[in-house]
């Protein structure tokens, strides 16, 4: 999706002139695009899970008149975004929020305030490290 973004200039624009219809007829302060970035940015901030995503949207739809346009679930939403091209990055953090590791940490596997290790134990046949919690 992004090659054609890039090759069609007005395929950008297009996209957000469809994002910003209002949310119902009459509406005047909600795009579909508005109330999604919202709803994103409640997500993010309160570390929801998609299924908390689709219980307020559930509710938020209930409340809104009928044949409104907001997204019926978090899979509807983040396919609705993923054209816009806004990604995210994943830092490992510490698990009690003492640091990140992050541009000069990033090679560091112990935390320096108190030597706690990055990565959970490993388990198994599991070759990978997996950290204990990550920042998006």
């Amino acid at each position: 999706m992004k090659n054609l973004i890039q090759t069609q200039p007005g395929f950008f624009l297009y996209i957000l002139k469809d994002y910003d219809k209002p949310l119902w007829d009459g509406c005047i302060n909600h795009s579909k695009l508005s109330v999604i970035a919202q709803v994103f940015t409640v997500k993010s901030n309160y570390g929801l899970s998609g299924i908390g995503y689709d219980r307020i949207v559930e509710w938020a739809r209930n409340i809104l008149p009928e044949r409104n346009m907001m997204k019926e679930n978090f899979y509807s939403a983040n396919s609705m975004m993923k054209p816009l091209g806004l990604g995210y990055q994943k830092i490992d953090m510490f698990p009690n929020f003492n640091m990140l590791y992050y541009l000069e940490n990033i090679d560091l596997t112990e935390c320096t305030i108190c030597g706690y290790s990055r990565y959970q134990p490993r388990t198994g046949r599991r070759k990978i490290l997996v950290a204990y919690k990550k920042l998006h």
